[in-house]
């Protein structure tokens, strides 16, 4: 027979916090081993908590990626970054991620003075040090911890997945002991809605370029089972301008079509079945300061 603390269950919630493009993203996809948030090479692309649930060493992890915390100017800024803090205060430990590289960026020092600001449990993660001399990582890890406490510094590759295998197992035996709050084979909380969305979104961010992405979101109008086991998904972008609208249908239609493509075939895929996906754009300026139009993709008004 196992010993008792072999069965002991741990149970908590974890905080990717940072800057954008920092790798928030990529590191949640590198845990849990399959794709849970789009990961894009543009900035800003996370705009609600996407709850990744992984299981490692007797202990539920539930992932919370939030947006890139920033400088708010629109609505839909703003009720981006109050996103982020709420995924923050709700979580057992918060992993501010830092891309070494850029450094102690403005963005990173704002942020650091919010954590310290709310005492919580901090653990510094420091992306893409396998890109850098070990040497000049120190200055940077020193000034840091003068800013915040922090409990544990992890060097990381989250692209790699260098030093990830010892963030987790950290992770897994510092949570709280505690019941499973999710079913073991659950890997997401993201309703299949959202996530069709975001997918289409995804592939707008790949295929298309300039402003473009930021000024569309996707909308799933319609998601319905069918009886082969199939199902039929309706997602609408909406976009602020008549000349992002031509962009993104493309000549006789064929970026749009690329885009609903790519992001049918990932559907499918994560989805574990056959999708039908069909694909409308529609203009309207503004949306992004709509309080209806952010409320359906996910963020409450801020």
């Amino acid at each position: 027979m196992p010993e008792h603390e072999d069965m002991t269950t741990r149970c908590g919630f974890v905080a990717i916090v940072g800057a954008p493009n920092a790798g928030k993203s990529t590191l949640l996809n590198r845990m849990a081993g399959t794709k849970l948030s789009i990961v894009s090479p543009k900035a800003q692309t996370t705009r609600f908590r996407v709850l990744g649930i992984l299981m490692r060493n007797n202990a539920q992890m539930l992932l919370v990626d939030t947006p890139g915390i920033f400088r708010p100017r629109r609505m839909l800024d703003r009720a981006m970054v109050a996103a982020a803090w709420t995924g923050a205060e709700d979580a057992d430990i918060t992993l501010l991620i830092v891309d070494a590289r850029a450094g102690l960026t403005e963005d990173v020092r704002e942020i650091v003075s919010q954590l310290a600001q709310r005492n919580r449990r901090v653990w510094l993660v420091l992306n893409k040090t396998d890109l850098m001399k070990r040497d000049a990582l120190l200055p940077l890890t020193a000034e840091l911890s003068g800013l915040l406490p922090v409990e544990h510094v992890f060097m990381i590759s989250a692209r790699s997945g260098q030093g990830v295998d010892d963030l987790m197992d950290r992770m897994a035996a510092e949570l709280p002991v505690g019941p499973y709050l999710y079913p073991e084979d659950d890997l997401t909380d993201l309703p299949d809605r959202l996530l069709a969305a975001e997918l289409v979104r995804e592939q707008i961010f790949l295929q298309t370029h300039e402003e473009v992405p930021y000024a569309a979101t996707a909308e799933t109008e319609s998601f319905q089972e069918r009886p082969d086991g199939s199902v039929r998904i309706e997602v609408t972008i909406y976009v602020a301008r008549a000349s992002h609208k031509a962009i993104l249908i493309g000549e006789r239609g064929s970026r749009i079509r690329s885009i609903g493509e790519r992001a049918r075939k990932e559907l499918s895929r994560l989805l574990d079945r056959p999708c039908h996906l069909f694909l409308n754009v529609k203009e309207r300026s503004g949306w992004d300061e709509e309080r209806a139009r952010l409320r359906a993709i996910g963020l409450d008004d801020a």
